[in-house]
């Protein structure tokens, strides 16, 4: 057989390691069309001048686009035969990408288990894309839910895998060189620095954008993200296509730049839950939340650890979860990240 059919849940073991296929050079164009995809408007990588203004002399993309791409690789191998992507960990950026950079990704499966309906269970990945110098750009975990080819097939022995909830604040990396002292918040945007955000504080972002199945089915194709339920109707039995969990992820980060435009670097992302699924026809919302700051090892550069939460419309009461802690109806993601901001 010379088609490949993609993984179910009985193929994986724990410590089995995988090599993706397809290596892939960013280009000027991917930075276009996210911008097309997504509207997004952070003043460093949408502008080489305010890159090099900052002390980054290659003009990086949003880290997105890099996280994107290598999740991209991932997806034959281990979520084509995916329910659901569910959630992250543990990511950290180390090196910006920049045009011109080939990335690559290998995986190592550290955690497995059979869902109690017997035809579906969870597994959990470490990926790691490196750049054609052998660099870490990304690396992170998450985990999906996937079809078992046979029901009846014996379950593996069960491995939760142990993550940290959070990524360091002394474990971020600052990109090499950068230097916010002489930053100009007339360039980005608005005037709002590190010191201006307080710790529960919450940042409605007001503004929204509707799906469209051509819009999050070019942007699949655009990261080379081949899993069937977001192409193909007869993938689910609703017959609909469910919308990439990245899509709302960058969509949400794109709408955040009202009232978090000096947010200029995503560093870290400490977890992720896809809450619930996005289709066709939903208007994504988003709003912020301040968890954390910090001062870090770099002229004028600081970090918030910020929840980012995407809703299917919007709510001005800004509300995570109800009075039995189970997610307010409407929350489509929640996503707990580190941004670098100037001091």
């Amino acid at each position: 057989m010379k088609t490949n059919a993609g993984h179910f849940f009985e193929d994986f073991h724990v410590g089995q390691v995988i090599d993706h296929a397809t290596p892939r050079t960013i280009t000027e164009g991917d930075r276009a069309l996210y911008g097309a995809i997504y509207p997004t408007r952070f003043a460093l990588p949408s502008s080489a001048e305010f890159a090099a203004s900052v002390g980054l002399a290659a003009h990086p993309v949003e880290e997105l686009v890099g996280f994107h791409v290598a999740f991209g690789k991932t997806v034959p191998d281990v979520s084509l035969n995916a329910v659901a992507n569910l959630g992250y960990a543990e990511c950290r950026f180390h090196v910006p990408v920049v045009p011109g950079d080939t990335l690559r990704t290998r995986s190592e499966v550290i955690g497995v288990k059979e869902n109690s309906n017997g035809r579906t269970g969870v597994v959990w990945v470490r990926s790691t894309a490196t750049n054609q110098r052998g660099e870490v750009v990304v690396d992170w975990a998450r985990w999906v839910m996937v079809h078992k080819r046979d029901a009846g097939a014996p379950a593996p022995a069960t491995v939760v895998p142990d993550l940290a909830p959070a990524v360091a604040a002394a474990d971020l990396v600052v990109p090499a060189g950068l230097d916010l002292t002489a930053y100009d918040t007339v360039a980005a945007g608005e005037p709002h620095r590190l010191g201006d955000y307080e710790v529960g504080e919450r940042i409605d972002h007001v503004d929204g954008v509707t799906l469209t199945d051509a819009e999050h089915m070019m942007a699949t194709r655009l990261w080379q993200n081949t899993a069937k339920v977001h192409f193909d109707t007869g993938a689910r039995p609703d017959g609909t296509r469910l919308v990439y969990g990245g899509h709302v992820i960058s969509l949400a980060r794109a709408l955040s730049f009202n009232g978090l435009a000096n947010a200029q670097l995503v560093a870290a992302i400490n977890a992720g839950a896809h809450v619930a699924p996005a289709f066709a026809g939903d208007t994504v919302h988003a709003w912020s939340e301040v968890l954390d700051q910090t001062e870090l090892d770099a002229p004028g550069v600081g970090a918030l650890r910020l929840r980012l939460v995407a809703t299917k419309g919007r709510d001005e009461s800004m509300t995570l979860r109800g009075d039995d802690r189970k997610y307010a109806p409407g929350v489509l993601l929640d996503l707990d990240y580190w941004a670098l901001i100037p001091r």
